[in-house]
């Protein structure tokens, strides 16, 4: 209940401020200004139906809604966080007005004049945020970029040096994402020839019978070390154990809370499943230490696979070397990038945990609006070295 009345007071924000600060101020006809709030409502309602709807939709309906769906709220959320800004910006300078008599105005307020500021502003942030939102586009839909990191380790084994991983994440295939953008992961991956190919969950939003076509090309995928798949937290609103079955037939090494030994036991890969799994399964709750087994090999490099950052603590006290993580996306888009610290130790990119090392992949996909603006996707080759 209380995720829902959240849930339902953030549509509130993104919509209704909106709204308040655009239409009454434009000053339409009444018919007019009733045709733009009904139509605010039908668009704000969209997210919540298309759940629902697109079940009983068939074919290019189905896509049409869904990308006239996740765009308008993406366009949304950026208009408000835009108009949210724009506005704080004149409360701070009303204050100072206020405040410092060097700021006093030199003539009485004009309302006209206020007006057709007011107007010319909506104006300029209606066309900005569809400006940003077709850049974000752009930005989403594009190949993911190649990411290549290099990690220093004072005791790396001579057999490790050099291990070129790949790493990709958060690839949300459904109602936006479909099997030509697969495919392009896929190309870009193979043309990297990496040692070790690994996947840290959040495949797809949506089920296995929806969704198989759009993946298949990750059977393509191959790697002199092997495929891992580890799950996250939107393989458990999918049907996890038929996720996890297909990603096996796909040709992946799916690991729940245990772990490979590669190179003749020089590299223990762990993985867990996603912080959450529990919740959601019995048998999933998320484990670094019973990950590593009862007697984990003293001398092995320990790579653990974990869907969220935030695994990242029980993973330094179980003396894990490197964990490899997604599930931010980076923030995607403004203004999400600025809420994640208060669920995520880090956002993206490399970070020493006190002695253990974390990357967190921006992921190859997006989730919901098509939109990527300052987090663009990633595919990352990380290299290990001997400092």
């Amino acid at each position: 209940m209380s995720f829902l009345l959240i849930t339902l007071g953030m549509a509130a924000l993104i919509y209704g401020y909106p709204g308040w600060r655009l239409i009454p101020p434009a000053q339409l006809p009444p018919p007019w200004n009733l045709a733009a709030w009904l139509v605010l409502v039908l668009v704000a309602v969209l997210p919540f139906a298309s759940f629902s709807l697109r079940q009983h939709l068939d074919g290019i309906w189905a896509s049409l809604f869904s990308w006239f769906t996740y765009l308008s709220l993406g366009f949304f959320v950026l208009l408000f966080s835009l108009l949210a800004l724009r506005d704080l910006g004149w409360l701070l300078w009303a204050g100072l007005e206020r405040l410092l008599p060097l700021a006093q105005p030199l003539s009485p307020p004009d309302p006209l004049r206020r007006q057709f500021v007011l107007k010319a502003a909506n104006l300029g942030t209606l066309i900005f945020a569809l400006g940003v939102s077709g850049f974000g586009f752009y930005h989403a839909r594009r190949r993911p970029r190649i990411d290549q990191v290099k990690v220093y380790f004072p005791d790396l084994a001579p057999e490790l040096e050099g291990l070129r991983i790949v790493q990709f994440s958060d690839v949300h295939a459904g109602p936006t994402i479909k099997k030509p953008q697969v495919e392009a992961m896929v190309a870009a991956i193979e043309e990297l020839q990496a040692d070790l190919i690994v996947f840290t969950g959040d495949l797809v939003d949506g089920s296995v019978e929806d969704l198989r076509a759009q993946v298949e090309p990750l059977v393509r995928l191959r790697a002199p070390l092997g495929c891992y798949y580890i799950t996250g937290n939107h393989e458990y609103y999918s049907g996890v154990e038929e996720w996890l079955a297909e990603a096996r037939r796909l040709g992946f090494t799916v690991l729940i809370n245990e772990h490979r030994l590669l190179l003749e036991g020089r590299l223990l890969l762990a993985g867990v499943t996603d912080f959450n799994g529990g919740d959601h399964h019995p048998d999933h709750a998320s484990d670094p230490a019973a990950a590593l087994g009862p007697e984990p090999p003293p001398d092995a490099f320990r790579l653990l696979l974990a869907h969220q950052p935030r695994s990242i603590f029980a993973a330094a006290q179980a003396g894990y070397h490197l964990q490899l993580s997604g599930h931010t996306h980076g923030g995607q888009f403004l203004p999400w990038k600025y809420f994640i610290p208060l669920q995520q130790p880090y956002i993206e990119g490399l970070h020493l945990h006190q002695q253990t090392w974390i990357y967190v992949n921006r992921g190859a996909g997006y989730w919901g609006p098509p939109i990527r603006v300052g987090a663009p996707s990633e595919i990352s080759l990380l290299t290990l070295h001997r400092a």
